[in-house]
């Protein structure tokens, strides 16, 4: 399972830069607009880098990635996908194989990684707003037996009310909480790119 992780990473490099625009103008409605910008160079140079990355293990592969973001993208958005990453890396440690079991620890630890590196959490309009609720129907879902497309289905719906979900509340945290109460009404750029994301990654698996 190994090659899946490589491909979800891939499914979300190509879709961040091939949305760059859209995210950037999302993140101009109330903050510094480059947000689009700012993941697309990271991916890029994932994708760049992709065929020298260490492949040793899932883990280690993982691990990797979010080094070469952190070393490409400054400010907020290289620091919570470097710990996307390194957290989902740190979780999988040595495994040589990723099974199914991992998934939800995985995004636990991922969630928890950003609570505490964006000092942030549900609530606050950042990516948690998505995040958490798709962690907690991927969780139920697997504990019900359902299968790998059945999941994505899910976790596409889920992810893209979360996203939408995000429009009445007040930004508390990075430069759109400047905007204090002119945020509400807009949508967080951050929940939205990881819909987009996840629906992305849907739309690959299936073909």
């Amino acid at each position: 399972m190994s090659k899946n992780v490589e491909f979800v990473v891939k499914s979300i490099a190509d879709t961040a830069l091939k949305n760059e625009q859209y995210f950037s103008d999302l993140d101009a409605v109330c903050g510094d607009g480059d947000f689009g910008y700012s993941i697309a160079r990271g991916f890029e140079k994932v994708l760049t880098e992709w065929d020298n990355i260490d492949r040793t293990n899932p883990g280690t592969f993982l691990k990797e990635v979010a080094k070469i973001i952190m070393s490409a993208v400054g400010g907020v958005s290289g620091s919570i996908w470097g710990t996307t990453f390194l957290r989902a890396g740190m979780t999988l440690g040595a495994k040589e194989e990723v099974s199914k079991e991992d998934i939800v620890p995985m995004l636990r630890a991922v969630i928890e990684g950003i609570k505490k590196r964006g000092n942030c959490d549900l609530g606050d309009k950042t990516y948690l707003d998505t995040l958490v609720p798709t962690t907690d129907v991927i969780e139920t879902a697997l504990a019900e037996g359902k299968d790998a497309l059945e999941i994505l289905d899910l976790a596409t719906q889920v992810s893209a009310d979360a996203a939408e979900a995000t429009r009445p509340l007040i930004a508390k945290k990075g430069r759109a909480a400047y905007t204090g109460e002119r945020s509400i009404g807009t949508l967080d750029a951050g929940s939205v790119a990881l819909a987009t994301m996840i629906k992305a990654l849907n739309e690959a698996w299936r073909a």
